[in-house]
């Protein structure tokens, strides 16, 4: 997906494209191929090199518009599994959380901080949840548990970015995506007329990027804060749970940060 993304933004003549993978072949194989693209290996559990990097680049370009908070991991590991006295810590719950959730907050930790010193007036951010961020994946509880937390996370920081930096926050959620996330065996359980076309991704976010969504023929109002379904080859917009009753809306309204900085101005 982060690949069908950066290669529709390296088409746009006015843009420098920088990516960040694991794999340094894999990465020199795709900047060979794209313009005006720099690759940069990286892990991005490693706070100190995800920073390096985003220094590197501002230097570089002076402005940082668009961060994509795309990389992930699926869970493989049987969390049910029987196991013998005493149980080992569940496996992959580290990387899963690593990977899933906890670098996509160190990234947005990082692009709020340079992302607020770019001179630019529309600046972005969208990080990749999933389907499973509404909906429980049975096997895989862990990867559930970390997408859910993306989707919250982002409507967490979505109004204080927008409303104090300037900067666009929003969540991509696609469903099946034939990546390398799962084996060809393992994405024979899911239903083929129903996979989402990497093409509808790379549109979606970069729907994100510009600001507009121009498919769904309405003002949908700035494109801050919204959770994006992606089933096959339509998006929805997925509103958070209503409130259970007003005295609920009214204790989590008053974390809002624009009541915060009307408690403060009064």
């Amino acid at each position: 997906m982060g690949l069908a993304v950066a290669q529709s933004l390296s088409q746009r003549p006015d843009w420098n494209i920088h990516i960040l993978d694991l794999h340094a072949e894999r990465g020199q194989q795709v900047v060979s191929s794209l313009q005006n693209t720099t690759f940069y290996q990286s892990n991005v559990t490693d706070y100190s090199s995800l920073l390096s990097i985003f220094q590197t680049i501002f230097a570089k370009e002076k402005h940082i518009d668009f961060v994509f908070a795309n990389a992930g991991i699926a869970e493989h590991a049987n969390f049910f599994e029987e196991r013998s006295d005493p149980p080992p810590p569940p496996r992959g719950l580290d990387g899963l959380v690593d990977i899933n959730l906890k670098s996509v907050i160190t990234t947005s930790y990082l692009a709020l901080h340079f992302l607020r010193k770019s001179p630019s007036k529309d600046k972005s951010l969208v990080m990749t949840a999933s389907c499973g961020g509404f909906y429980p994946s049975y096997y895989s509880p862990i990867y559930t548990a970390t997408k859910h937390a993306v989707v919250g996370f982002m409507r967490s920081i979505s109004p204080y970015y927008y409303h104090k930096a300037g900067i666009r926050v929003n969540a991509i959620c696609p469903g099946t995506v034939k990546t390398n996330l799962l084996t060809s065996d393992e994405w024979r359980n899911f239903p083929e007329e129903y996979f989402t076309p990497i093409e509808k991704i790379a549109e979606t976010v970069c729907m994100l990027v510009d600001g507009t969504d121009e498919v769904k023929g309405k003002d949908q109002g700035v494109l801050n804060g919204k959770a994006v379904e992606i089933s096959g080859r339509q998006h929805y917009y997925r509103d958070m749970v209503e409130y259970c009753d007003d005295g609920m809306r009214a204790v989590m309204g008053a974390t809002n940060i624009e009541v915060l900085d009307n408690a403060q101005e009064g």
